[in-house]
């Protein structure tokens, strides 16, 4: 899992991709995507969205908005329920194609291809812009895991926040792109971001290879010694990454290292925050005595090694990522990381892809 990353040029014919189906996308009315965007306005204080609400927030008669509703569902852009009482939710689907549409019409997006990622928590795609240059569209998924824990939970969420796995996986873009933001303008080995829009983060390709796929290494010590300093450097700058590892860290050609994923990241400010930076150092260190037979002699201690020069947390709570949204992001990351195994939904439920051809947006 992570974003941002490729292994080498494929972005093929754009009428042959599989995985991210786009076409009804194209050919959909305004009028569906106004009846679409209701579900998702009432989904806000509803856990289903009745009929009558989607006509008052579409301002369409009852006829027509009931019309789109259907076609809508045949799509799999929504789901009917009758309990606990009569309503309709946005699925998976319905989610992708509200924030494909916005970032299309934004001019950000012009077409999808395909698949080269995929997590509990994220698929990866390649895609293109309208200039024809390839980038890459991670579309977050805290909810595919965990739906149905964090539905049962309602105390976690914010009473106004029915929609939870929208609200998470909202959440968790909004903070990727916000963390990559700032560490790209500082220089750091990440992926250039480039737009977002609900769950969907727009960031450039990164040529390489997860660490984890990879067997041998040239010059492991030298490696080993820049994922030190990047760890180091990070908490300089008053962040720690929490979750270092093999996964999150991609190695080109050259033995470059790019960063891809920080979900967990947090200020060295953090109560446990020593323990974290531990952890994150003693992870690599396993890692390369074991994959690569590397045995490094001295690692960075958080007392020691950690010179604050920068304020980059305190700038990212003072940005667009705020401590509100940081708060319930992590009360409802953490108790839908706890129980999330078993709490799958089944994938005709959730309207979710079937693996058929992408395109043209």
């Amino acid at each position: 899992e992570g974003g941002g990353w490729r292994r080498g040029s494929q972005l093929h014919s754009l009428d042959a991709m599989p995985n991210l189906d786009v076409k009804a996308l194209r050919y959909m009315s305004s009028d569906e995507f106004r009846v679409l965007t209701a579900v998702e306005m009432g989904m806000k204080n509803h856990e289903l969205v009745p009929t009558s609400l989607i006509e008052s927030i579409s301002g369409l008669k009852r006829g027509g908005a009931f019309k789109y509703v259907k076609l809508l569902c045949r799509n799999k852009l929504v789901a009917h329920q009758s309990k606990p009482y009569d309503g309709y939710r946005l699925t998976f689907k319905g989610y992708d194609y509200l924030g494909l549409k916005t970032l299309s019409k934004r001019g950000t997006l012009g077409a999808v291809g395909i698949q080269i990622g995929v997590g509990k928590e994220s698929d990866v795609f390649t895609v293109s812009t309208v200039e024809g240059e390839e980038v890459c569209l991670k579309l977050h998924r805290l909810g595919r895991a965990c739906f149905r824990t964090v539905k049962n939970n309602r105390d976690y969420i914010r009473q106004d926040q029915h929609a939870s796995w929208l609200y998470l996986s909202r959440l968790s873009a909004l903070k990727e792109y916000a963390f990559m933001s700032a560490l790209y303008s500082k220089g750091f080995p990440v992926p250039k971001p480039i737009d977002v829009n609900r769950h969907c983060v727009v960031m450039s390709l990164s040529m390489g290879y997860q660490l984890n796929s990879i067997q041998q290494l040239r010059h492991p010590g030298k490696v080993f010694d820049t994922l030190m300093q990047l760890i180091c450097r990070l908490a300089s700058y008053g962040l720690i990454h929490c979750d270092f590892n093999e996964f999150n860290l991609m190695v080109n050609d050259e033995e470059k290292v790019t960063l891809i994923d920080f979900p967990q990241m947090v200020s060295t400010s953090h109560p446990n925050a020593e323990d974290y930076f531990d952890r994150d150092v003693e992870c690599i260190r396993t890692f390369f005595r074991r994959r690569f037979g590397f045995v490094a002699a001295e690692v960075p201690r958080f007392t020691q090694d950690v010179s604050r020069k920068h304020t980059l947390d305190v700038d990212l709570a003072a940005s667009g990522w705020t401590s509100a949204a940081s708060a319930d992001f992590e009360q409802l990351h953490s108790l839908a990381r706890s129980e999330e195994a078993g709490n799958h939904e089944e994938e005709e439920q959730d309207g979710g892809w079937d693996g058929v051809a992408g395109g043209r947006l």
